[in-house]
């Protein structure tokens, strides 16, 4: 994920920051609490793309 672009993208729901998770190729709000898919390179921002984080990844990605 290209740090420059990864800079300018927010949550769409609460407009806050996301974080990288490589591994699973998502990008992570905490704040929604969601888990947004990285497809062929293409972050995926639809809500309704989204997965809800569970409590352990949530407080795993909170530190």
């Amino acid at each position: 994920m290209d740090k420059k672009l990864l800079d300018i993208l927010v949550c769409p729901v609460t407009k806050g920051p996301l974080i990288y998770d490589k591994d699973k190729q998502e990008l992570i709000s905490t704040s929604a609490r969601l888990g947004y898919p990285i497809r062929d390179g293409i972050p995926v921002m639809l809500q309704d793309e989204a997965r809800q984080l569970t409590q352990e990844e949530y407080e795993s990605y909170k530190k």
